[in-house]
C-alpha cells in the first residue's frame, strides 16, 4: 500500500511541474529542513526550490520506471525509480534514477529530501 500511496505522490510532483504548479505544490509538501540534490550539482532548501520552480519551464510528459520502496523505519521511506522527463523539442529531455524520502507526519506523508542521477540515454 506504501509504494502505491507514495507513487500517487511523486506523480502528483510530476504533473505539478508539467503544468507549473511545482513550486506550491513542493512548497507544502516538503518538510521545513528538507533539501532537493539535483543532477547539476546544486543543493536546494525548500526555499530555494520554491523560488527555482515558479519561473521553470514546464515538462511535456514524464515516465516513471521500475519503482521500489525502501523500508527506513517505521515512519520513513525512499521511493526509487528511473524517471524520463520530457520538455518540447527534447527526447528525451532528462533520464535519471530519482530518489525521494518520505516521512509520515500528523499531515501525512512528506517530503524530507529528493536526489537526482542523470544517466546517459
Amino acid at each position: 500500500m506504501e509504494l502505491k500511496e507514495l507513487l500517487d505522490i511523486e506523480r502528483q510532483g510530476w504533473d505539478a511541474l508539467c503544468a507549473s504548479t511545482g513550486a506550491s505544490f513542493y512548497g507544502e509538501l516538503m518538510t521545513d529542513d528538507a533539501v532537493m540534490i539535483l543532477a547539476n550539482g546544486m543543493v536546494l532548501d525548500r526555499a530555494g526550490v520554491v523560488e527555482s520552480l515558479r519561473d521553470a519551464p514546464p515538462w511535456r510528459a514524464y515516465e516513471i520506471d521500475d519503482p521500489r520502496l525502501v523500508d527506513v523505519g517505521s515512519d520513513s521511506k525512499v521511493l526509487v525509480y528511473t524517471g524520463i522527463a520530457y520538455r518540447d523539442g527534447a527526447e528525451p529531455a532528462f533520464r535519471g534514477i530519482m530518489s525521494s524520502t518520505y516521512v509520515l507526519t500528523k499531515a501525512g506523508w512528506r517530503l524530507a529530501c529528493y536526489q537526482q542521477t542523470q544517466i546517459s540515454q
